[in-house]
């Protein structure tokens, strides 16, 4: 065993300090606070403690009561996997739309005017942008995530977008390192591999992220993924090779290291998360996000005594765990610094949020509306809809990132333009004859998601279109399926205001 410099009470506190636990419901429960009060020093939000702007600045409020100087942290990345607006679908587009439009001066103002949203209610890390390229077009959990398949493309929007949201007060944390792009896995599931050689490694995956630290971001995200040519054996989260090796010395990054959820299966059924979150902070990482599928204070305490163990059983090194709970400290020291400071929206009341004219998270920024609209790909020549269509939308199941209760789709967006409009779900089991009856004599309007990897859809969908070739054809996912439908209209993304952008082409209503 090795000799303890600190008292036993620092040590529990510093294995508090590094841990980022979620919660369940929208006030913090007392054993949160509690947690809090003896070191605790990051908390995670999800959207199941989001209601409103008014209830979450309560929220944030009520957790600055036992210290003002701790992280609120949530995974806010606009577009599709949004927690701020898990129920109505964001006000903003997401990477692929931003990528399409290649503004980066664009990018860089909807990262502020998100960030601006979060800081107004207490946020104060926000766990984006994802830095993945997307060279892998069958990934099933990046995808629309990613600003694109170039590297020189995803570095200029990535750059862009810490820097707006760090200029509206809130700490970027860029992810998924060394790149989660190139993955045919999801590792919510079971543990993806990136078998590429070094040069494609820094040449495609980490050419973002050295953008990203060039441009200051706060914190870097691991990503659970196995890097052959760094370390055979562990995940990037536990590799001392990948997460000290390559990011901390070969790129030189100083600030704050996160692990992604360390309760995904690609961690939590090879090591456990006890064992995991020990490994993870000996090979370099300063965090250990928690919370997502696992929120309750038995985790926090399972943690924090693993940590506390490992310390003592001579497997942790003392130093390592202090010098972890340091960095956290570090930024939540320069987000208290910061808050107010870059802006100007310090109350929140209920139903309002900075910057949309006072209608609240689900109205929708001008900005957002705006970068949607100019991410919107038309093939072909809109005739305008004059009366009420029927909207198929096929719905693949969501990756757990994304999340299934967030709405999606046009059909919203058209009823509201055209009262009257009908709508109807349907999955692989579907045909289009089903379709095709439902819609009766009125015009189609079908909305597909990703159509490319997903075989039935295809299926489906040629089966409407040769009998009805009028239909309209909406891709709100990865656009590489070629172009069918009259017309076909590509939104590089699902958020609220990207379906908005497509019913506006629709109709021949928009701005």
């Amino acid at each position: 065993m090795t000799t303890l410099t600190h008292s036993s009470d620092t040590l529990t506190r510093d294995a508090l300090a590094v841990l980022q636990p979620g919660f369940r419901g929208t006030t913090a429960p007392d054993w949160l606070l509690r947690r809090i009060g003896e070191g605790l020093t990051s908390v995670g939000l999800f959207g199941r403690n989001i209601t409103s702007p008014a209830q979450l600045a309560a929220l944030t409020a009520q957790l600055r009561a036992e210290r003002d100087d701790v992280l609120v942290a949530i995974d806010e990345e606009g577009g599709d996997v949004t927690r701020l607006e898990v129920r109505d679908g964001s006000s903003f587009p997401g990477n692929y739309a931003l990528g399409s439009v290649d503004d980066v001066d664009l990018t860089r103002a909807v990262a502020r005017e998100l960030g601006g949203r979060l800081a107004a209610c207490g946020v104060n890390l926000n766990w984006a942008p994802s830095a993945d390229v997307n060279s892998d077009v069958n990934n099933p959990v990046i995808g629309v995530r990613s600003f694109g398949a170039d590297p020189a493309l995803v570095s200029r929007h990535t750059a862009a977008y810490v820097e707006g949201l760090q200029s509206a007060g809130v700490a970027a944390c860029t992810k998924h390192f060394p790149g989660h792009g190139d993955t045919a896995v999801d590792s919510h599931h079971a543990l993806p591999r990136i078998d590429v050689d070094f040069d494609t490694l820094h040449a495609r995956e980490l050419a973002p992220f050295r953008s990203a630290i060039a441009a200051g971001s706060k914190s870097v995200m691991s990503a659970h993924i196995l890097l052959s040519a760094l370390d055979q054996d562990r995940p990037a989260t536990l590799s001392p090779q990948i997460v000290t090796g390559l990011l901390r010395e070969e790129l030189g990054f100083d600030g704050l290291i996160v692990t992604d959820g360390i309760e995904m299966q690609a961690i939590a059924s090879t090591y456990g998360i006890e064992r995991g979150s020990v490994l993870a902070i000996a090979a370099g990482v300063d965090a250990i996000c928690v919370g997502g599928g696992l929120a309750d204070e038995e985790t926090v305490l399972r943690l924090r005594d693993a940590l506390v163990a490992a310390v003592r059983e001579g497997e942790l090194p003392e130093e390592r765990l202090a010098d972890a709970a340091a960095r956290v400290r570090a930024l939540a020291d320069w987000a208290l610094r910061v808050r107010g400071a870059s802006w100007p929206g310090a109350a929140v009341q209920e139903g309002t949020a900075p910057g949309n004219g006072g209608t609240g998270t689900g109205a929708g920024t001008d900005i957002g509306l705006i970068a949607a609209r100019r991410a919107l790909r038309v093939t072909g020549t809109v005739e305008p809809l004059q009366e009420a269509p029927y909207v198929a939308s096929f719905a693949p199941v969501a990756n757990i990132a994304v999340g299934d209760e967030t709405p999606w789709g046009v059909a919203a967006e058209l009823a509201a333009l055209l009262p009257g409009t009908e709508t109807g779900t349907y999955g692989g089991e579907n045909t289009a004859a089903e379709v095709l009856a439902a819609a009766g004599e009125r015009r189609i309007v079908a909305v597909v998601r990703d159509i490319h990897r997903h075989a039935w859809m295809t299926a489906v969908l040629d089966g409407i279109l040769a009998a009805r070739p009028d239909t309209a054809v909406v891709e709100m996912g990865v656009n590489h399926a070629e172009p069918a439908g009259s017309p076909h209209i590509a939104t590089y993304g699902a958020a609220r205001v990207c379906g908005r952008a497509a019913a506006e082409a629709l109709t021949g209503r928009g701005a």
